[in-house]
This record gives structure tokens, C-alpha cells and sequence, in this order.
């Protein structure tokens, strides 16, 4: 049965395309399911990080090509619901790429804030062989994750890159060996950092990090950490942890 699985480990939202004998390919149903997850995700005020994967063997072979045939603009957007929802997320996010991430697969690698890789992994463009033009934001995306040269030769040439050459391209932030048990393990042990962070500050440091990516100057960086900055040092959560820091350095004086 094609669905969207989600499921907690700790703090962390773990959501899996489903959908292994056709490769994870997203439907319009399965990308609705895609969107309602994260956005449950975004409700539940203990979840502090979003981990996104799919079942064995592919990560997400991209959209559905029926689906695809049959979409005009408003078709197109409703695909698109699903990874944008990851790009929009207010969370931390993290792709587990265990297998292939084709076309709009790749988009939903691209949309996570981090990408995480199996041994198996392939991120492919795939789109002009498909004689489409690429969509939902893949070129600037894809631009900014690898740079100007490398997304030309992905998107123009059709360069696949396995797990190896997207880490150096630095597509991929780690690789880790092992199957896919093992990638998703080491993806929760990595939101970890995230999952022991007040929530409202990563949403915060998200936010601003996001807007600091646009700015030209050091100095509008000061200027734009510094109202956040000020209101988190005022925060209970703050008090609560420098009190603590302060007992234990008490006790081992």
C-alpha cells in the first residue's frame, strides 16, 4: 500500500515514502500525505527536528509519470505540495538518502536542510531526458547546493552523482556505510544536537539563518541576530540552563 509513514524516535519526526515497488514515485495522494505529515510534525510541540526517507531501494524515483502526463500548472503545484512543504518547514530537516533521488526525488533531497547518504545513493536530475523542463524550484535550489558548474552538468548533462561525488560536491553532508537501518540510526543520532535545543530557538535560528543567507555585510548580520539574540538570553529556557550550568560547576568546585 502506497503511503506516507510517520512515526517518533524521541524528538524526532521520522517520515517515510512508502511506496517500494514503484520506487517511491509521488502521487498527487502521496504528496498531499507528504504535506499533512510535516505539517503534523510542525504542530506537535515535542518534535524539535524532521528526518525524511524512503523505503528500500530507492530513496524517490521523483513524481508519478502518469500523474506527470496528466498535470497542467495546478497539477504540477499539487505534485510540488509535498517537498515544498519540506523546504517551507520551520524545523530542522534532514533527507536520509538511502537509494535513488530522481527529478523530483532530488527535489525532496534538495528541500531538507541536510542530506545524509547511503552507500547506494544516486542523485539524478533526470529531468531533459524525460524531454521536461525541470520544476519546483529544482535549478535554483540545486545552484545552491552544489554551486553554478556542478548543477549544469546535473541538470544540462546528466551527470548522476553517487554517494561519494555528492559528498565531495558537497551535495551530501555525510555518507554513512551499512544499510538502510543503519543511515536512518546515524540520521536520528545526528538531529540529536537539534533535539536537545529549545524548540522555539531553532525555529528562531532557522529564520534567521534563512534571512542572513541574502544579506551583502557582516555588520546586517550583527544587526539581524541581534533582536533574537537579546530575546533568548531573556527566556526561561535560558535561565533554566545557565542555573543548571551554574549547579554543576558549584558541585565540582
Amino acid at each position: 500500500m502506497a503511503e506516507i509513514r510517520s512515526e517518533r524516535r524521541g524528538k524526532v519526526a521520522v517520515i517515510t515514502v512508502h511506496d517500494p515497488d514503484r520506487r517511491n514515485a509521488l502521487t498527487l495522494d502521496l504528496s498531499e500525505q507528504l504535506a499533512a505529515a510535516v505539517d503534523g510534525a510542525e504542530r506537535d510541540d515535542d518534535v524539535h527536528a524532521v528526518i525524511v526517507t524512503g523505503t528500500p531501494p530507492a530513496f524517490c524515483a521523483g513524481a508519478d509519470l502518469t500523474a506527470l502526463g496528466e498535470a497542467r500548472e495546478q497539477g504540477l503545484r499539487a505534485i510540488y505540495d509535498g517537498f515544498l512543504a519540506v523546504a517551507r518547514c520551520s524545523l530542522p530537516t534532514i533527507a536520509a538518502v538511502g537509494g535513488a533521488a530522481v527529478g523530483a526525488g532530488l527535489n525532496l533531497a534538495l528541500a531538507a536542510d541536510v542530506r545524509i547518504a547511503g552507500p547506494r545513493a544516486r542523485f539524478d536530475a533526470r529531468f531533459l531526458r524525460l524531454g521536461i523542463h525541470p520544476g519546483g524550484g529544482m535549478t535554483w535550489m540545486l545552484q545552491r547546493a552544489v554551486g553554478p558548474q556542478r548543477a549544469l552538468a546535473m541538470t544540462l548533462f546528466g551527470e548522476i552523482l553517487d554517494a561519494e561525488a555528492a559528498h565531495t560536491a558537497g551535495l551530501a553532508h555525510r555518507v554513512v556505510d551499512g544499510d538502510h537501518d543503519a543511515l536512518l540510526a546515524a540520521a536520528v543520532d545526528f538531529a540529536s544536537g537539534a533535539a536537545e535545543a529549545p524548540r522555539e530557538l531553532l525555529r528562531t535560528t532557522k529564520r534567521t539563518m534563512r534571512h542572513t543567507a541574502t544579506l551583502d555585510t557582516h555588520a546586517d548580520a550583527v544587526d539581524a541576530e541581534i533582536v533574537p539574540q537579546v530575546a533568548s538570553i531573556e527566556s526561561p529556557e535560558f535561565a533554566a540552563r545557565l542555573a543548571s550550568m551554574k549547579a554543576r560547576i558549584s558541585g565540582t568546585s
